[in-house]
């Protein structure tokens, strides 16, 4: 286990003391692991005081939440277990006045328990509370009452919409029946990919295959109601929103807020593309999105996953979702567009003129070389991602898959010669592919095919030299020259081999020493220190790996000369 704390025993108050740090507006109590706002009030004008809370380890829920428009104080217990009766009553007796304290759970016992007996004791004391209790998990449906789900992220919000009203000046009752309206109008599910590692325990909760993941589970590392095959994210936010829309009983033309909450190690990439799934999910079933948000509201350590929640909007809901707050965690916003906006790149119509003589150049033979290349780039993405994960930024397999995704789809016209085979691929490889390998090989293949172009005789000298001019280009934008572990390393020895090589074997016979001196170039690579691209920031850590972009080339060189 590797977490970056100092003692388990202490991890909790240390987070507090780290989130209080960074924020003016909040206090931290002495004897309690309870974070308040720090502009209270006196005790006689505080309007009605919201309190939520639970064990650590979904952060930023709780401490986050608490400022003007949302919660008052926040209670955190150790990591996924419930606070201390004395640690609420703490919070309950700093932070509330004669209005009353709104104390907001999850239904969970130890948080029902030691909630509901602190506000009994504040009541004695003379300080009036209400309880309202959140079961928003409809991945139970089947298995138990409403009133015995689990609270889980859309209680988030509960304190946004209870927040906005207390801050209002409306009186507890008022409040409290704001905030169980909502609550009974809430439905979250959620998915994980993995589970988390609570420090005390120092293992995770359970395993999961690779193609695993668990359907409808808490946030406390537990595991969900299903274990199912990994399906693609349209598949995952569909099934999520039926299982919601269903046990809401959500009729076409209903408004909803939607909440797409990360479990704490999914990032924002994927939160956003579960977003698009579940937002496409909900107008195709008649729905109006009227608020919606994406990102950590309410995690599970580290676990990889999400959960969806759907709020039922009844009158007055949006304005107090709207209402200003400064509490840190809240992100603001919330407004969808009907659609999703896209609007047309302005572009510029490139020449559709062939260039050079066609000759007595068969295109489909010419298309057959080049699907070569293409069948040999697609074969090879494992091995080119796992070199580049190794000493890159993994990318490179899928960079070469979709180039060759790309030079498939030409059309049969851009094959009636090789200038124009080559400027046509070099337009598709820039269109394709970004990061550096699309440039490199754009840049490359275009001026090798202009140059055959303006000579127009397609003799093999007119290759080498075409071959020639495409190095130096790389070479002139990269930077790089032989011997600094790049594509250089292969394209170099291929092109000296070539010319080696000229007048003294057929043309067929040059290319296969070139792609021969390509591969061995390749295979140098291995023993050299990087001083370019991302491999360079390894150093020395990077020997022993060969370079992707050099074995793309020794690949493609291979496949071309081959297929010749």
């Amino acid at each position: 286990m590797k977490k970056l704390i100092n003692r388990p025993a202490d991890v909790v108050r240390e987070m507090l003391e780290g989130i209080v740090a960074l924020a003016p507006g909040l206090a931290l109590l002495d004897t309690e692991n309870v974070a308040l706002r720090a502009d209270l009030p006196a005790i006689a004008d505080r309007p009605v005081a919201l309190i939520s809370g639970g064990g650590a380890g979904h952060e930023p829920a709780h401490a986050g939440y608490v400022g003007p428009g949302m919660l008052t104080a926040a209670v955190t217990g150790e990591v996924f277990t419930s606070p201390s009766v004395d640690a609420v009553l703490a919070a309950i007796r700093a932070s509330a006045g004669p209005a009353g304290a709104l104390l907001i759970v999850k239904n969970y016992t130890g948080d029902r328990l030691n909630f509901g007996l602190a506000g009994e004791l504040a009541a004695i004391e003379g300080i009036p509370t209400e309880l309202v209790v959140v079961a928003d998990d409809v991945a139970l449906s089947g298995l138990v009452p409403r009133e015995r789900r689990r609270g889980i992220a859309g209680t988030v919000l509960v304190h946004k919409i209870a927040g906005a009203a207390a801050a209002s000046g409306k009186n507890l009752k008022e409040v409290a029946d704001i905030a169980r309206s909502a609550a009974s109008r809430l439905g979250t599910m959620g998915v994980a990919l993995g589970s988390c590692i609570v420090p005390a325990a120092g293992k995770a909760g359970f395993t999961l295959g690779e193609d695993e993941i668990e359907l409808g589970l808490g946030i406390h590392g537990e595991k969900g109601v299903e274990r199912t095959k990994l399906l693609p994210a349209d598949a995952i936010a569909d099934r999520i929103i039926e299982q919601i829309v269903r046990d809401m009983k959500l009729a076409p033309g209903s408004s909803v807020a939607l909440l797409v909450n990360g479990l704490g190690a999914t990032p924002p990439m994927e939160l956003a593309v579960v977003a698009r799934c579940a937002v496409t999910a909900l107008r195709s079933r008649g729905l109006r999105i009227e608020r919606a948000w994406s990102g950590n509201f309410l995690t599970a350590l580290e676990m990889p996953g999400c959960s969806i929640s759907l709020l039922d909007l009844s009158e007055g809901d949006v304005a107090l979702l709207d209402a200003e707050t400064s509490a840190t965690a809240w992100p603001r916003g919330g407004a969808v567009s009907g659609r999703i906006n896209i609007v047309p790149a302005m572009r510029t119509a490139e020449t559709e003129a062939p260039l050079g003589n066609a000759g007595s150049f068969d295109p489909q033979e010419l298309r057959r070389i080049g699907l070569a290349v293409c069948d040999a780039l697609e074969a090879a993405e494992p091995h080119l991602t796992e070199l580049d994960s190794k000493a890159g930024d993994g990318d490179l397999g899928a960079s070469m898959l979709r180039g060759a995704e790309a030079i498939r789809a030409l059309p049969e016209s851009a094959w009636i010669n090789p200038a124009n085979a080559l400027v046509a691929m070099g337009n598709a490889l820039r269109r394709a592919i970004a990061g550096s390998s699309g440039p490199f090989y754009a840049i490359a293949l275009t001026r090798a095919g202009r140059h055959l172009g303006q000579s127009g005789r397609f003799s093999p000298e007119d290759f080498r030299a075409a071959f020639a001019i495409g190095i130096a280009a790389i070479s002139e934008i990269g930077g790089a020259k032989p011997g600094d572990r790049t594509m250089l390393d292969a394209l170099d020895p291929a092109l000296r081999a070539l010319e080696a090589a000229d007048g003294k074997v057929s043309a067929t016979e040059a290319w296969k020493q070139a792609a021969s001196a390509a591969a061995e170039g390749a295979r140098r690579t291995t023993d050299m220190i990087p001083k370019l691209g991302r491999a360079s920031y390894l150093g020395e850590r990077a020997i022993g790996t060969q370079d992707g972009g050099a074995a793309a080339v020794a690949i493609w060189m291979e496949a071309l000369a081959t297929s010749l």
